[in-house]
């Protein structure tokens, strides 16, 4: 009996969209375990550049990827699965892209009820398959994380509202909420904060709210990018680059929290994202997105957010926090102005520690001695940044310039600054320029 033409084409197009999927899955096998220690670059061979990916931009794909989503959800399959296909092609490490393809000829011939449905095509022994299954299901989560940050954008002209106020300096700032698997990128503009990018992001195996050393969570606080790190110190694992914050910070420690070696990186050559939950802690960002940033950041001054959950505001509806905590700070500016010790030290709270780990009694001669140098000069704080932090407790992360009156310079000093009921204190003061 002759098979029909029609018959063996439909089935030859399922067969390859079955291969298209399955490889899909094996390239976005687990990444190996983290290991955030630098080494000495191997001598390898220099990968060579396609023309195709030479012109690749930071969220490009994402873009890409959405459209075809959209050409998919319009019945307009033909169109989609020509888009799916360029982009498969542009970006091969691109796991949903492809899975894109396999499921969009796959539909050819059945319907598709989920994303990488492979019906009842051959299973794998079963170790590949329960990979197989795990990585399926990563990759549809990862899905359902970029359309979901695409469907709830922030409102227009909203910020985070722990942006209470940057200073000039800051030219930058980055906010991730963990919820949408999502990184936001800001520019620090004379009207305001500007969301100029936004990127999916991975965060920890085990979630978030990072306590010990190895827990597999990425922290949740306000930090800053210590450091750029150059990439021919890193290993292939890593990306273009990564870029440290201050874990633990000041809060942390005095939580009792530990670990360290939390970067923001890019992946590996072979794999263009990583699932939601699948880093040791890291945030993890696709190559072209991280290297938007590695251009666009200062170490030092770039402030980043990392929230379990954005609270998007319009900036207006913060002033008044805002101008209640720089009464607070311009009382402790007029106490040290003034040499009053008694009410300067009113500002400290019993718990304080220095950066030198000073407790508050051997913290109170170095502020003395600092009083004393004024000499009866007006200080003024400059170039001030107020980052507020609120869990179970509230915190502002505050950094300023302290200058003498008829001094051109003075030290940079961030502050942390815990609220018990009305009343702020400070519980760590440290020169950080």
């Amino acid at each position: 009996m002759r098979r029909n033409p029609a018959s063996a084409y439909l089935s030859a197009r399922r067969a390859v969209a079955g291969t298209l999927v399955l490889a899909a899955l094996m390239q976005a096998a687990p990444a190996p375990a983290q290991n955030n220690k630098p080494r000495r670059p191997l001598q390898t061979a220099p990968a060579v550049a396609t023309s195709a990916t030479s012109d690749l931009r930071d969220g490009q794909a994402e873009t890409r990827l959405l459209a075809v989503y959209k050409l998919i959800a319009e019945g307009r399959g033909r169109e989609a699965l020509h888009a799916a296909e360029s982009l498969a092609r542009d970006y091969p490490n691109f796991q949903l892209a492809q899975l894109a393809v396999g499921d969009l000829l796959t539909a050819r011939t059945r319907s598709i009820r989920h994303p990488g449905d492979l019906g009842d095509l051959p299973e794998p022994d079963s170790a590949r398959s329960i990979q197989a299954a795990t990585t399926l299901e990563e990759l549809r989560n990862e899905s359902r994380q970029r359309v979901d940050a695409q469907r709830s954008r922030p409102p227009a002209n909203t910020i985070p509202a722990q942006f209470l106020e940057l200073s000039s300096r800051s030219r930058h700032a980055i906010a991730i909420d963990a919820s949408r698997s999502r990184l936001y990128l800001f520019e620090n503009t004379p009207k305001g904060l500007q969301l100029v990018a936004d990127y999916y992001a991975s965060v920890g195996k085990l979630g978030i709210e990072k306590m010990v050393e190895g827990d597999q969570r990425t922290p949740l606080g306000v930090y800053f990018i210590t450091s750029r790190l150059d990439p021919a110190t890193l290993k292939d694992f890593y990306g273009v680059g990564a870029l440290p914050i201050n874990y633990p910070n000041p809060l942390d420690l005095s939580r009792g929290k530990t670990g360290s070696g939390i970067w923001l990186h890019g992946t590996p050559p072979d794999q263009f994202a990583r699932a939601p939950l699948a880093t040791d802690g890291c945030l993890v960002l696709a190559n072209p997105d991280l290297e938007r940033i590695l251009r666009t950041v200062e170490p030092r001054s770039t402030p980043v957010v990392i929230a379990r959950q954005l609270q998007w505001v319009a900036p207006h509806s913060i002033q008044a926090d805002r101008k209640a905590f720089d009464a607070v700070l311009n009382a402790w500016r007029s106490a040290k102005t003034e040499g009053d010790m008694k009410r300067l030290l009113d500002f400290y709270a019993p718990n304080f520690q220095s950066h030198r780990k000073k407790p508050l009694a051997e913290w109170a001669p170095v502020l003395q001695a600092e009083t004393r140098a004024l000499k009866g000069r007006e200080l003024h704080l400059k170039d001030k940044s107020y980052l507020r932090w609120t869990d179970s407790a509230d915190t502002m992360v505050v950094t300023f310039g302290e200058v003498a009156e008829g001094a051109r310079t003075g030290p940079v000093k961030r502050q942390y600054w815990t609220r018990r009921g009305q009343t702020w204190q400070i519980f760590f003061e440290g020169v950080i320029g």
